[in-house]
C-alpha cells in the first residue's frame, strides 16, 4: 500500500511498516484487519485448505463474493492448514515476523494449536495479539459461539426493535 497521492501531497499511511497476520474469520476480526490495512498495514490473512467459509456467502459478481472481499480488501492471502504440524509450525514463523496477530477462535484454540498468547511471545517479545470472543476469555459463557444474532439477543438489541408490541422480524 505505502503512499498515496492526493492534490499532488504525496501521504503516508499511519501503520505503514506495520505487519499483521490474521487467523480470523467471519466478521469481527477480518473486519479488524481490513481497518488495519486500509491504515496502511500490511495484512496476510491465514485461510484454511478448503477456503474461508465467507467465500461462499453473498453476492458473486464476475467470480469476486462480495463478503469476503469486503471483509478483506487489501490483505494478502496464504492458505495454511492448522491441523497439520506443519502448517501450526509455518503459521509460527509468520506470527514471530508480525507486529499484530489477530484471531477470533473460542478462549483455549489457540492455545492447543500452539499458537496461544505464551507460545508466540516467546519468538516476538513486543507481539500485540488481538484475541476476539464475545463471552470474554474467562466467563462462564467464554466457550459460546458468538456470532451477530446471538449478541443482539443476549444484549436485547432484538427486542428493542420490536414495533408496536410485536416481536421483531
Amino acid at each position: 500500500m505505502g503512499r498515496s497521492r492526493v492534490r499532488d501531497v504525496e501521504m503516508t499511511y499511519p501503520l505503514e511498516g506495520v505487519r499483521v497476520l490474521d487467523l480470523s474469520r467471519v466478521l469481527a476480526g477480518p473486519f479488524a484487519g481490513r481497518m488495519l490495512s486500509d491504515l496502511g498495514a500490511d495484512v496476510v490473512k491465514l485461510e484454511p485448505p478448503n477456503e474461508d467459509l465467507t467465500r461462499l456467502w453473498g453476492a458473486v459478481i464476475g467470480g469476486v463474493p462480495g463478503y469476503f472481499h469486503q471483509q478483506n480488501a487489501g490483505k494478502r492471502d496464504v492458505c495454511i492448514d492448522l491441523s497439520v504440524p506443519e502448517g501450526v509450525a509455518l503459521a509460527k514463523q509468520l506470527a514471530a515476523k508480525a507486529d499484530i496477530v489477530i484471531e477470533n477462535f473460542r478462549p483455549g484454540v489457540m492455545d492447543r494449536l500452539g499458537l496461544g498468547y505464551r507460545q508466540l511471545k516467546a519468538a516476538r517479545k513486543d507481539l500485540i495479539l488481538l484475541s476476539i470472543s464475545g463471552f470474554g476469555q474467562d466467563s462462564p459463557e467464554s466457550q459460546r459461539m458468538a456470532y451477530a444474532a446471538v449478541i443482539h439477543a443476549e444484549s436485547g438489541l432484538v427486542k428493542r426493535q420490536a414495533r408496536d408490541g410485536r416481536p421483531a422480524q
